[in-house]
């Protein structure tokens, strides 16, 4: 009669436990990572974390590396820590995602491209500026270099977002887009009872078992959630795991991820009439798993857009042929400068290339995990 009383007790409780916990992990959370970066005033009391290296190297022009959909500063680390060592070298996290305020605008390539020009402005980050951007980050940069010809010098777009491909064009991705965006909404309420934390840090700074249970739990979609982290953040260096577990333990992650999927149709018509990038060198790398893009699509780029297959990587090529991207982006680097910039035989430490050991079986590869949304 005793343990179940305590059991009448403990029950209502756990809520109150779990928004506790959730308050003080964050509150750790911030304290131990923030510094790493700074956060930037940028009006309406919103404050945007740059990552900002290489500043007495900046002879050349200023690398800007943009993220995925769902990605942040921390997707870019290893490659930005090697280029700024020859120029400057500048991430963020974008309104909604890492460190950075929650998002105010929809989340369209021109409305991030516009609110990218006022952070550097503020941040006093001069031009010129070599744009470089993953996935749904190669959207952005596009849309950028097309407002502000001006102040680019050049474009990296690694395996951009393929607007085409997803609604309104191609309606057979609605479902995939919206199964992202409803979990996303879960997660907003897992991650406000500290069970997202509880997952997460169990997943990449600890054994994995309690991550291994909620995915179980969870049923296909939490199993394919898992296949996904193992294969994209187990390829990230250690040191940056404990921040990508804080980042996703926040129920600001899960909002800004759902209004980044809740835009992606405004995102694909925006996309339909943008213009062409005019006058810049743009280099797009293909990963070898993708059908490489038509010289009609290559063309809606731009006219002179030169087209490299990267033949050991899938969707994340950063992350799978990192000495491929430093390469193309030194290689820009001199021609728009003068900056002579000395090859480097391993400019990427092997270490990033650990895989986290969650699952053991051999036939969960990224080659056949399909991402939930696009990233």
């Amino acid at each position: 009669m005793g343990r179940l009383l305590w059991l009448v007790l403990l029950i209502p409780a756990l809520p109150a436990v779990g928004m506790l916990y959730q308050w003080i992990g964050a509150l750790n959370d911030r304290r131990r990572f923030l510094g790493l970066g700074r956060l930037v005033e940028v009006g309406d009391g919103r404050r945007i974390y740059v990552s900002d290296m290489g500043r007495e190297m900046a002879s050349g022009p200023t690398v800007i590396f943009e993220s995925g959909i769902a990605a942040t500063s921390q997707n870019w680390l290893r490659v930005q820590e090697a280029v700024a060592g020859y120029t400057r070298a500048v991430s963020y996290d974008r309104d909604g995602l890492g460190w950075s305020s929650a998002c105010t605008s929809e989340r369209t390539p021109s409305n991030i491209a516009r609110e990218l020009r006022e952070l550097l402005q503020r941040a006093n980050i001069p031009g010129p500026y070599l744009l470089v951007g993953h996935s749904f980050g190669g959207l952005v940069v596009r849309r950028y270099a097309a407002l502000y010809p001006d102040d680019v010098v050049g474009v990296v777009l690694v395996d951009p977002m393929r607007s085409e491909e997803w609604p309104p064009v191609n309606e057979s991705q609605r479902a995939i887009l919206e199964r992202g965006i409803r979990m996303a909404g879960y997660g907003i309420l897992v991650a406000r009872f500290g069970l997202a934390r509880l997952a997460t840090t169990s997943l990449l700074c600890r054994s994995g078992k309690a991550s291994r249970a909620f995915s179980r739990a969870a049923g296909n979609g939490g199993i394919h959630v898992m296949q996904r982290i193992t294969c994209e953040v187990g390829k990230m260096p250690r040191e940056v795991w404990p921040i990508v577990a804080a980042h996703w333990a926040s129920p600001k992650y899960y909002r800004g991820l759902a209004a980044h999927l809740e835009a992606v149709i405004a995102t694909v018509t925006e996309m339909q009439v943008a213009e062409a990038i005019e006058g810049i060198p743009v280099v797009l790398l293909t990963p070898a798993s993708a059908e490489p893009l038509s010289s009609e699509r290559l063309k809606r780029i731009g006219p002179e857009v030169r087209q490299v297959i990267a033949e050991k990587s899938g969707h994340w090529v950063h992350l799978d042929e990192p000495e491929l991207v430093l390469e193309t982006i030194r290689a820009m680097v001199e021609q728009v400068s003068p900056t002579q910039v000395p090859s480097m035989a391993d400019p990427y430490h092997a270490e990033t290339g650990v895989l986290l050991e969650i699952d053991s079986d051999p036939e969960r590869t990224c080659a056949n995990v399909v991402p939930i949304a696009v990233s």
